[in-house]
């Protein structure tokens, strides 16, 4: 079922949490999201098979699928975007993704069905546009993919976030934003003290958001952080964690006995 994030008639943001089709619940909890504008659609992070056919039949109530323009993903991991050629086949969209994955992304995809319909964006991220309003390609790198974007759309004052702010919840437990902060920490903090490079990085990304018109931050797991109060809740709290090699030492890398 798809949940309405933002819709003014003309522009509308909506998420999809409950897609994964995994009766026996092993796999990770994700979020797909589609922003449309004036009949203009972009798919965000669209995920892999097991969400792909739910995917489908749930745009159908709010745009044709075979309309897309773009399929925007925040990286290369099979959760964000292992259903690419299916996308390819079923719409004439294009891909975009940091330019160090353009030549990665074809090797989920059949032979010949990308030519021309993979873009790179560039390291310092990128405006797009959709419609009548601009999307904006937001640097988030190696948090935690190397080449990682998150995308904003001022419109809404949505950050889709990707991997940050995710938090690993039980299936079903994804579709309403965080009221209370404080209980919800165990949801996340080893998520990012592993899957976060480092502090620096974080606090990088923390001054970067602050500078924003930010209302609602939306990860691609778990739960999400509305409102002005919880984004800075949330950005309070990330801007101190240490994480990634912040926490390795030499125990870390020694050969297996």
């Amino acid at each position: 079922m798809a949940i309405e994030l933002f819709n003014n008639g003309k522009h509308m943001c909506l998420m999809f949490d409950d897609l994964v089709d995994d009766a026996s619940n092993v796999a990770v909890q994700a979020n797909q999201f589609l922003i449309v504008d004036n009949g203009h659609g972009a798919l965000l992070d669209p995920g892999g098979n097991m969400t792909y056919n739910g995917l489908l039949m749930s745009m159908h109530g709010y745009f044709p699928p075979k309309r897309l323009e773009y399929l925007l993903a925040s990286h290369a991991d099979p959760d964000i975007i292992a259903s690419v050629n299916k996308w390819l086949i079923h719409s004439d969209c294009k891909v975009l993704i940091s330019q160090l994955w353009t030549r990665f992304v074809p090797h989920f995809c059949s032979v010949g069905s990308v030519e021309g319909r993979i873009e790179g964006i560039p390291d310092e991220g990128m405006s797009l546009q959709l419609g009548d309003c601009i999307i904006k390609a937001i640097p988030a790198h190696f948090m935690h993919s190397e080449g990682n974007f998150q995308f904003y759309d001022p419109i809404s004052k949505i950050l889709f976030s990707g991997d940050m702010g995710a938090s690993l919840m039980p299936h079903g437990k994804a579709d309403t934003p965080v009221e209370d902060f404080d209980t919800h920490v165990p949801y996340m903090e080893d998520f990012h003290r592993r899957y976060m490079i480092s502090n620096k990085i974080c606090r990088y990304w923390v001054n970067m958001v602050r500078e924003m018109d930010v209302e609602w931050i939306v990860p691609q797991h778990g739960r999400s952080f509305r409102g002005k109060q919880m984004v800075n809740r949330f950005l309070d709290w990330v801007e101190q964690q240490p994480c990634g090699i912040d926490l390795m030492t030499q125990d870390n890398y020694r050969v297996p006995a």
